[in-house]
C-alpha cells in the first residue's frame, strides 16, 4: 500500500514511488540494472564472483565475493562504469538451456555460488539465463527490460556497501553488499534522495539519543535497550493508557514468566515450527539437552495464557474471557538483522489472548478492531490499511487442516467486509498456527510498518485441549483470539519518534511545561507555579540553567518541549505566564488557572495545545 502524496501549497508537485511490487516497470528496471551493476563490478574486479541480487521495494542489491574490500571511491568507478553499458544500448537477451548445459557453463567460468544457486532451483527446467549482449549473463528468472537503453542513468545510484553471509548463514563466507537504487525518472530519485535525508533526520536511534529516551549499551548485549526515566515515562503513558481502554472493554490483567519449560512450547507448536528464533535451551547438564528437557525465554506469551485458562473449567456463562498482559518476550534475532527499537532481542508485547464461543467469535473480533482504531486515533496515525495475512496453501509451515483455516480465515475476511475497512489480502504471511489481520501503517515518509494486529486460532486450543461447558451441558472446544494493538512497545515507540520527528503529542510529551524565568530574581515564582502543575498531574520543570531567555528558548526547542512558560517582572506582577507552544506559537498571556484548564482538557482529549 502506497498512496500518492497530495500536492499541496508548499509541495505543488509531489511525487509518487511506488514500491517494486506495485510497479512492472520498475521490477524490471531494477532487476536489470543489478545485472549491469554486476557485470560493471566483474569487469573492474575480474576476481570478484556474484551470488544474488534481487529487487528490493526501493530498489537493488549484489552480493559479491571479492578478495578486496570495496570502498566508496569503488562505487563511484562501478558507477561511471554501469553508465558506459547502459550507453552500449546492449539487448536483454532471454536464453532457456537445461539443466546440464546451464552447470557446464557454469563450471566452465568458475563460479560456484551460481552452481549451487542452480541446485536449489528444483521446481524450474528448462533453466533461464540472461545475457547482457554478449559480454556478460547469470541465472536468472527475470523480467527485464528489452535493451539497457532503456535504462536512465541519471535515474540510478548506487549507495552504500555492508557486509553479508552467504545464505544469511554466519558460519558461511562473509560477502560484500551492495545496496543501489533505481527508478524511471531523475525527479524520483531526487525525491528519493530527499526523503532519506528526511529519513536520517528522523532516525529515532539518533533523536532517541538526543532526546534522552533510551540506550543501547555494549555490557547488556545488542538488541536490548535500556530505557532512561523520559523513555520509561513514555512507555508508562502509552501502557497506562491501553490498560485503561481494556478494562472499560472487560479485559482483566494477568502476569506471566519469562521462562518456561521446553514442553509448553512443543506442545503450542513453536519449538517445532519457531525454533530457530528462540534463544537455546537451558539445560541442567548434557542429559538434559540431549533429551530436550529445559527451560527457555518465551518468544510468546499465548501458551501461558492458554494454562491460566486451562486452571480450572470454564462454563460458556464465562466466555468470553479476554486475559491482557504488557508481557516481554524474547527472540533470537541475527545481529545483522537488529535495528534499534524496530528489530531487538527483547521487547514487550501489549498481548492479550481472548477466549470465546463459536457464536462469540464475529461480535469480539469487530470489537478488538475497534480497541486498535481507538488507539491509532489517539496516536495521530491515520494512514493505514489492513491486510489479511492468510496462509500459503503451497506451504507446509501451517498447523492444522484445511478446515480450520478456512473457517478462521472466513472469519477475518467477514469482519473486515463488514466493517467497510480498506484491505488487501496477503497469502503466505499468516502466523504458522492461524491467520491474521495486520494494520500497515504508513509513515509521513511513505515508508511502511506492522502495528497491530489480531489474529483467530482454532489451532492452538485444539492442541491444549482447551474446553467449556455449553448450555446443553456438553464439552466444547472455544476459540482463541490474539491480538496486540500496540504490536510492541519498542517498535512502536521507534515508529511514533520518527512520525513524529521526536515532537510527541502533549499527552505523551515526557517533559510537557518548561518555565523559563527571565532571571534568578523571578525564580521563586517559577518555582511556585511548577509545583501547582506538578500537583495537577503535569509533567512540569524550571529550566535552571541561567542562560539567557532566546538561548533557553532554543533549547527547549531542541528538547520539544511542548508548551513553553515565560516567567518575567510583569507575570510575577499579575500572577499570569506567558505562552508559548510548538503547536500554536505565541498565546500571550494566561492566569496558571487557564493555563491548567486547557492544558489538563488537551491531555484528556489526545489534542496539542
Amino acid at each position: 500500500m502506497v498512496k500518492q502524496s497530495m500536492p499541496s501549497a508548499e509541495n505543488p508537485e509531489a511525487i509518487r514511488l511506488p514500491r517494486t511490487s506495485e510497479s512492472e516497470k520498475l521490477k524490471r528496471i531494477r532487476h536489470t540494472a543489478s545485472h549491469v551493476m554486476a557485470m560493471a563490478v566483474q569487469k573492474l574486479f575480474p576476481k570478484a564472483q556474484v551470488t544474488i541480487g534481487p529487487w528490493t521495494e526501493t530498489g537493488f542489491y549484489y552480493d559479491f565475493d571479492n578478495p578486496e574490500p570495496f570502498t566508496e571511491k569503488d562505487l563511484k568507478t562501478i558507477k561511471k562504469e554501469m553508465d558506459k553499458i547502459i550507453r552500449k544500448k546492449l539487448p536483454v537477451i532471454r536464453e532457456e538451456v537445461t539443466r546440464e548445459e546451464a552447470e557446464r557453463r557454469i563450471q566452465e567460468i568458475q563460479e560456484p555460488y551460481k552452481l549451487e544457486i542452480l541446485n536449489e532451483i528444483i521446481k524450474q527446467d528448462p533453466i533461464t539465463l540472461y545475457h547482457l549482449g554478449e559480454e556478460w549473463w547469470d541465472l536468472c528468472a527475470g523480467p527485464h527490460v528489452e535493451t539497457t537503453e532503456e535504462l536512465n542513468p541519471k535515474a540510478i545510484a548506487l549507495e552504500s556497501i555492508a557486509g553479508a553471509y552467504w545464505r544469511g548463514d554466519e558460519k558461511r563466507q562473509q560477502l560484500q553488499r551492495i545496496y543501489a537504487t533505481a527508478w524511471e525518472t531523475p525527479e524520483q530519485l531526487a525525491e528519493y534522495k530527499r526523503r532519506k535525508e528526511e529519513a536520517l533526520k528522523r532516525d529515532h536511534r539518533k533523536l532517541g539519543k538526543e532526546l534522552g529516551l533510551f540506550i543501547f549499551a555494549d555490557p547488556v548485549g545488542p538488541g536490548l535497550p535500556l530505557w532512561t526515566p523520559k523513555g520509561t515515562i513514555i512507555r508508562s503513558l502509552l501502557e497506562n493508557f491501553l490498560r485503561e481502554e481494556q478494562v472499560k472493554r472487560g479485559y482483566q490483567q494477568v502476569v506471566t514468566p519469562h521462562i518456561a519449560k521446553v514442553d509448553l512450547f512443543k506442545t503450542s507448536g513453536h519449538w517445532q515450527n519457531y525454533r530457530e528464533d528462540m534463544f537455546p535451551m537451558m539445560a541442567e547438564d548434557a542429559e538434559s539437552a540431549e533429551s530436550e528437557q529445559g527451560f527457555v525465554l518465551k518468544p510468546m506469551n499465548c501458551p501461558f495464557h492458554v494454562q491460566i485458562y486451562k486452571s480450572q473449567l470454564r462454563s460458556y456463562r464465562d466466555l468470553p474471557l479476554r486475559f491482557a498482559e504488557f508481557g516481554t518476550v524474547y527472540r533470537y534475532e541475527q545481529s545483522g538483522e537488529l535495528g534499534g527499537l524496530t528489530r531487538v532481542r527483547g521487547f514487550t508485547q501489549d498481548d492479550s489472548h481472548l477466549f470465546v464461543t463459536p457464536d462469540q467469535l464475529e461480535s469480539e473480533f469487530l470489537n478488538v478492531v475497534d480497541l486498535i482504531l481507538t488507539v491509532f486515533k489517539s496516536l495521530q496515525l491515520k494512514n493505514f490499511q489492513a491486510r489479511l495475512s492468510f496462509r500459503d496453501p503451497a506451504s507446509d509451515k501451517y498447523m492444522g487442516s484445511d478446515e480450520i483455516w478456512n473457517k478462521a480465515e472466513n472469519a477475518i475476511r467477514h469482519a473486515v467486509q463488514h466493517l467497510g475497512m480498506d484491505h488487501f489480502e496477503a497469502p503466505g504471511e499468516a502466523a504458522f498456527y492461524g491467520p491474521k489481520l495486520d494494520f500497515i501503517f504508513q509513515d509521513a515518509l511513505e515508508r511502511e510498518w506492522q502495528l497491530g494486529t489480531v489474529q483467530v486460532d482454532y489451532n492452538l486450543p485444539q492442541r491444549f485441549d482447551l474446553e467449556y461447558v455449553a448450555e446443553d451441558g456438553t464439552r466444547q472446544r472455544p476459540v482463541m483470539i490474539h491480538r496486540a494493538p500496540f504490536g510492541s512497545l519498542e517498535r512502536l515507540i521507534g515508529i511514533l519518534i520518527e512520525e513524529y520527528a521526536g515532537d510527541f503529542p502533549l499527552w505523551l510529551a515526557p517533559v510537557q511545561v518548561r518555565l523559563l524565568s527571565v532571571s534568578d530574581e523571578f525564580r521563586a515564582y517559577a518555582d511556585q507555579v511548577c509545583g501547582q502543575l506538578k500537583g495537577a498531574g503535569l509533567r512540569a520543570e524550571v529550566d535552571y540553567s541561567g542562560e539567557r531567555l532566546a538561548k533557553m528558548i532554543r533549547n527547549a526547542e531542541k528538547q520539544k518541549v511542548p508548551v513553553m512558560a515565560i516567567v518575567g517582572a510583569k507575570e510575577v506582577e499579575s500572577q499570569t505566564l506567558s505562552l508559548r507552544t510548538r503547536a500554536s506559537g505565541d498565546l500571550g498571556s494566561m492566569e496558571v488557572a487557564e493555563v491548567l484548564e486547557k492544558i489538563q482538557g488537551a491531555i484528556a482529549q489526545h489534542e496539542n495545545f
